[in-house]
């Protein structure tokens, strides 16, 4: 596959970190004109209390709105369990076409039947305005953005590459923290790998890495920008000479060893439905589920 790659253009990126999930948001502004795109944004949940608010959304929106830009696009990349996506808060305020990768058809399968969900539930990705496939292209302003499919982690991963600033989702953390975990429902280690090498490979030296997660290891300050070079040297997981098989014996030993995310349930539920809550029933009440001792 060859990728449209030209990093002579640099957007200007502005993160928004969410302390609650450690997830990092972002506007990404095309510099010759107003066009902007927002990526993995949160909705934020008081789940003890069953409570959703938008004060995380509300802070894109307001930056937005104060520097007079045009949302053409949301993006996901990928549905993530362990936040909750605002994409269609947003949209309703701003505009913008929401897209994910194609294989999203592929988690909506799997979870529908964790949640037991009825035929009700689409499985076939309508919920979004567009599913791309490996190699994509869509426009921010004068911008030519595409699109990486970096699965492992989840079977629906992408890398949207804007410029010389590529947004990896969870493929990548900083570089010492290393990688996500690859044992949810068809994640797969030796697939992570593989994508992982690809962008490090594909990407030149110095394109800037935004990642959507920093839990600041060993106490250092939270961060999110790195580049591909970084990674290359430094990366405690897959940094250049660290081979499939090893990786694969890492990452497989480790994910046994982590919890599931706190937010997993009420995050998938909501994110394969491109951040829509499920259907009231018929009292007009709205109902997140507990499957038990299903993942």
């Amino acid at each position: 596959m060859s990728y449209p790659i030209d990093i002579a253009v640099k957007p200007e990126v502005t993160p928004f970190f969410d302390p609650e999930t450690n997830t990092i948001s972002y506007v990404v502004k095309d510099p010759s004109s107003s066009s902007c795109g927002v990526i993995d944004s949160v909705m934020d949940i008081d789940y003890a209390a069953g409570r959703i608010s938008y004060k995380s959304a509300d802070l894109i929106i307001a930056y937005v709105r104060r520097n007079g830009l045009q949302v053409d696009w949301l993006i996901e990349t990928h549905a993530h369990a362990d936040h909750l996506s605002a994409a269609p808060y947003i949209q309703q305020q701003l505009g913008g076409k929401l897209g994910i990768g194609e294989h999203i058809v592929t988690v909506q399968e799997t979870f529908g039947e964790v949640f037991n969900e009825g035929t009700e539930f689409k499985r076939d990705g309508s919920q979004f305005d567009r599913l791309f496939k490996d190699g994509d292209t869509y426009s921010i302003g004068n911008i030519t953005a595409f699109v990486m499919h970096t699965p492992g982690h989840t079977p629906a991963c992408t890398t949207h590459v804007i410029g010389d600033a590529a947004f990896t989702g969870d493929t990548l953390f900083m570089p010492d923290a290393g990688t996500a975990r690859a044992d949810f429902p068809g994640g797969d280690a030796r697939t992570f790998y593989r994508s992982v090498r690809k962008l490090l490979e594909t990407l030149p030296p110095e394109t800037r890495l935004f990642l959507c997660h920093d839990y600041g290891p060993d106490g250092r300050e939270i961060r999110w920008e790195t580049t591909v070079r970084e990674e290359r040297m430094h990366n405690i997981h897959v940094r250049d000479g660290v081979s499939e098989n090893s990786f694969v014996k890492m990452r497989e030993a480790r994910d046994k060893t982590l919890s599931m995310p706190r937010l997993i349930l009420p995050s998938l539920q909501v994110n394969t439905r491109a951040g829509h809550l499920p259907e009231p029933d018929k009292s007009g009440k709205t109902f997140l589920k507990v499957p038990i001792n299903t993942l």
